[in-house]
Order: C-alpha cells, then sequence, then structure tokens
C-alpha cells in the first residue's frame, strides 16, 4: 500500500486524496474576515515556535497566536480568544491528557499533532484521545501545513495512508479487560478478559459469540467461569467489577478454539 497519499476526510464521509509533489503555490488573493483560519501553536521549544508562528503569519489567510505547550496557558488563551485550530508540537511528545482536555473542553478547537514519523502507538493514540491530524513536519512541506490547517478548520480529518491503516487496524483488534484482584494478580486467560470487554460494550451473549466466532453456549460457560472467578452473580455485577478492578488494552485476534 503507498503511504505519501495524504487524506482528507469530511463530515460526508467523502475522501480528498491529494500528493505532496502536486501542491501548487498558495495564490495572494485577499480574504475576508470570514476565511481567515485563527490558529493557535503550543509548542514546548520557543525558537521553532517562533520560526513556525513567524511562517504561517506570512499567510494573510491565517491569524496566528502562540502560547507554550501547557493546559494552564492554553486554557487561558483559549477563554479570552478562541481558536479554529491548535497546532500541537515540541522537543517532546505531548501529553495526550492534554488532547482529551481539549476535545472536552474547547470541542470547537481542532487539534492538530506535529510528529516527525508515523509511530503506530502515537497515531492510534492520539486519534482516539481527540487529535484532527497528525501532520510530519519533517517529510512534508510547508504549503501542505497549510492545506491541513484548512481541512481541518473545515471539519476534516487530516490523515495519511499509513496513519489510517494503523487505526483500521486497532478497531479490528479485539479489546480485552485485564482484571485483577487487590493485590493486582491477574484473574482471568486472556479469551476471558475479551469476553469481559464485549460485555462491558453491552454486547449480548450472541452478539459476543459472532466478535469472536465462538458459539453461544461457549459464551456461556465462559461467563459462569468468569462469575466465579470473580465471585459475582450477574453481568451488571461484572461490568461494575471490571470498571473498578481492570486496565484497557489492546489485543490481537485469538484462535477460536475455545
Amino acid at each position: 500500500m503507498p503511504t505519501s497519499g495524504l487524506c482528507a476526510l469530511g463530515h460526508d464521509a467523502s475522501v480528498s486524496l491529494s500528493r505532496a509533489t502536486k501542491q501548487k503555490p498558495p495564490t495572494k488573493t485577499a480574504h475576508a474576515a470570514s476565511d481567515v483560519v485563527h490558529v493557535l501553536v503550543a509548542d514546548s521549544g520557543p525558537i521553532q515556535s517562533q520560526l513556525l508562528t513567524r511562517a504561517l503569519k506570512s499567510r494573510r489567510d491565517f491569524h496566528v497566536s502562540a502560547v507554550a505547550l501547557e493546559v494552564a496557558a492554553l486554557h487561558e488563551f483559549l477563554q479570552a480568544k478562541p481558536a479554529d485550530v491548535v497546532l500541537l508540537a515540541g522537543n517532546r511528545l505531548p501529553d495526550l491528557n492534554l488532547l482529551r482536555w481539549l476535545r472536552v473542553s474547547h470541542p470547537k478547537a481542532a487539534p492538530v499533532l506535529l510528529a516527525e514519523k508515523d509511530d503506530r502507538e502515537l497515531v492510534v493514540s492520539a486519534f482516539r484521545a481527540g487529535a484532527k491530524g497528525i501532520f510530519l513536519f519533517a517529510q512534508t512541506p510547508f504549503p501542505m501545513l497549510c492545506k491541513c490547517i484548512h481541512c481541518v478548520s473545515r471539519g476534516q480529518v487530516w490523515i495519511n495512508l499509513q496513519q489510517m491503516s494503523y487505526v483500521l487496524e486497532a478497531l479490528a483488534d479485539v479489546p480485552t479487560l485485564r482484571v485483577v484482584n487487590s493485590n493486582g494478580r491477574f484473574l482471568l486467560t486472556p479469551r476471558e478478559e475479551q469476553v469481559v470487554a464485549l460485555v462491558a460494550d453491552g454486547l449480548t451473549n450472541r452478539g459476543i459469540a459472532v466478535e469472536l466466532g465462538l458459539s453461544e453456549h461457549t459464551i456461556k460457560k465462559y461467563l459462569l467461569r468468569i462469575f466465579d472467578k470473580v465471585g459475582i452473580s450477574s453481568r451488571v455485577e461484572l461490568v461494575l467489577y471490571a470498571m473498578s478492578h481492570s486496565e484497557h488494552r489492546p489485543s490481537e485476534w485469538m484462535p477460536t478454539t475455545a
């Protein structure tokens, strides 16, 4: 699969593809106030922040500000001046809790993570946390960053084909809940952990059977075994127990034999 293509995914599920080599330089035309995108650069490196801010300010279609890559600085700025796009950059990777905070506290601001390379765990975790795009600044020319900003400001998602592959693979993974006792000892087998995770997601026995490629009878046996190990007697109790005694982890598909 080619990985150089860039995708902008729209609200209507449309997908537009482009190549960096085909990007034309922007024409210098006057922009109406409504066309100006308000961009906030949040960077942990002051020198890089100044360079990026200066480059973006050279564009008439951007109104650019900069703050430190900290929740307090972002919160203070966004309370006073809402932004359309927030660029997260720096010498270190940002705490993904910051992305989650942005998604909840300022849902109208589209966060874009500036990264050096496509790291699978980073890509999946960033999009899961609320990123609207991941831009590879070391591999992609500046005009494409401008296009990325315009795309996410219109409600699209900026993602390349390799990143999309990572996200789709993660969606295909069967989630598990690693259930532990008060001493931190794992109580369940990997297959039983998958069953618990799917119960917590609200699936019926039939739905779990379809998801794992097993029979309903086998799922019932798994649940009885889990109930006995954990010391509970109902699905509701299992969900509550799992929520308070578990940690999420991704998992690959397991063999369909019981």
